[in-house]
C-alpha cells in the first residue's frame, strides 16, 4: 500500500452539517486517518479539518470503502457519538456487490474474527481467539454471477463485512485482500457505507444520513 497510495483527489462531499455534526461522502482509496509516514499523511480527516478545524474523529471506514462517516464539531457530540458506536445503538447500512449468488435470499453470519498476524492487515475467522461479530444480509439483485446485497453490521469489527462475505464464499469484488480471480478484476473494492442511523448529540433526536453508492 505504502508505494502505490494515490488517493483521488475529489472534493469533500458534504452530506449534512450543523454545529454539532459534520457527516461526509468519503472516496473509495481513501484513509480516514492518517498512515505511518509521511506519504500516508493525505486522509479525509485532515481534509475535513482543513475545512472545519473543529472537526473530530468518531469511527473510521477502511480505506478502499465509500461512503457515509460522521465527525464531531464538539468534544460533547465526539462523546456522545463514540458512546453510540461503542453501545452499538447507531444502525449502519452498507451495499456491496459480490462474487456468485447466494442460495438463499436473507441469512445472517455469525462468526467471531481476529488478526491474521503473519497477513496483516488480513481478519479471519477464529472460534477458539476471535472477537464476536454479526452480519445480517440480504441480497437485491443479481445478474447470475454477481449479487448485490445490502448489509447490516451488528459489530464493527476489522475487515468484518469482507471476510463474512467470503465466509459464505461470496467475496466482495474487487478486494485486493479477499478476493481472488475474476472476482478481484474490478476497478475498486464493491463496498459501499450507504446509511448511518444515530441520534444527535444535542437533544437525542433520530437522524439518518444517507449517501448512493457509486457503483
Amino acid at each position: 500500500m505504502d508505494e502505490t497510495y494515490a488517493p483521488p483527489q475529489t472534493p469533500l462531499t458534504v452530506l449534512h452539517e450543523d454545529a454539532e455534526v459534520l457527516l461526509v461522502d468519503k472516496p473509495a482509496g481513501l484513509l480516514s486517518v492518517p498512515g505511518k509516514g509521511p506519504h500516508l499523511a493525505d486522509c479525509l480527516l485532515a481534509r475535513v479539518q482543513a475545512m472545519f478545524a473543529d472537526a473530530l474523529l468518531v469511527h473510521r471506514l477502511d480505506r478502499d470503502t465509500s461512503g457515509v462517516m460522521i465527525f464531531a464539531l464538539t468534544p460533547h457530540a465526539q462523546r456522545h457519538l463514540g458512546l453510540q458506536f461503542e453501545k452499538r445503538m447507531t444502525r449502519k447500512t452498507y451495499v456491496a456487490r459480490i462474487w456468485g449468488v447466494p442460495c438463499e435470499k436473507t441469512g445472517t453470519v455469525d462468526l467471531p474474527l481476529i488478526v491474521d498476524w503473519p497477513n496483516r492487515p488480513r481478519q479471519m475467522v477464529c472460534h477458539e481467539t476471535g472477537k464476536s461479530a454479526q452480519t445480517e444480509w440480504r441480497v437485491v439483485k443479481d445478474d447470475g454471477q454477481t449479487a448485490r446485497v445490502r448489509l447490516h453490521p451488528y459489530t464493527g469489527r476489522s475487515h468484518q463485512l469482507r471476510v463474512h462475505m467470503l465466509a459464505l464464499g461470496h467475496p466482495i469484488l474487487g478486494d485486493p485482500f479477499y478476493a481472488t480471480g475474476p472476482a478481484r478484476d474490478y476497478p475498486r473494492l464493491m463496498l459501499h457505507s450507504e446509511e448511518l442511523r444515530f441520534k444527535h448529540p444535542q437533544g437525542g433526536r433520530s437522524m439518518k444520513v444517507r449517501a448512493t453508492a457509486p457503483f
